[in-house]
């Protein structure tokens, strides 16, 4: 029973790993400390576009330790004696890498990487969350700075 209440709850906890704040690099969606704050517009034209991923921050801890606990348990009630104790520690340390890679994993975001050729015939490389309307010849409006930027489609 104790077991189980464990493995419902670290499953739980891997579980909410992938639901962190992904919408972040998203073109429609701006930071609290960019509200009510003066930012450069200008207008360009999507070059080229090219599928990327962004991988969001992560500290690992979640999954790994998930990862570790669940197969801890699952080890050590495997067999028994010192045998057992063994297989937890080995299943452990496997499943904490696991759970780490799972967590980084779901912690990608699907993007883009576009060169847009601004008005002014500069060229510039924006990486954001993959949205519709992105695309190559696409009229865009960039709003802020070299380094915080917000893309959007006319």
């Amino acid at each position: 029973m104790k077991k189980n209440i464990i493995l419902t709850t670290l499953m739980a906890a891997l579980a909410v790993t992938g639901c962190a704040n992904k919408s972040i690099y998203s073109g429609n969606v701006y930071t609290s400390s960019q509200a009510k704050e003066t930012r450069a517009i200008s207008y360009g034209t999507i070059v080229s576009v090219r599928e990327v991923q962004i991988q969001a921050p992560s500290s690992g801890v979640i999954g790994t330790t998930a990862g570790g606990a669940l197969g801890g348990i699952a080890g050590s009630s495997m067999g028994g004696g010192r045998g057992s104790d063994l297989l937890g520690v080995l299943v452990g340390t496997v499943g904490a890498i696991v759970g780490n890679q799972i967590e980084q994993g779901m912690s990608k975001v699907a993007s883009l990487e576009m060169v847009i050729r601004k008005d002014d015939g500069a060229e510039i490389v924006v990486v954001q969350k993959k949205e519709a309307g992105l695309t190559v010849g696409k009229r865009v409006r960039l709003v802020g700075s070299a380094s915080d930027v917000n893309v959007s489609p006319l």
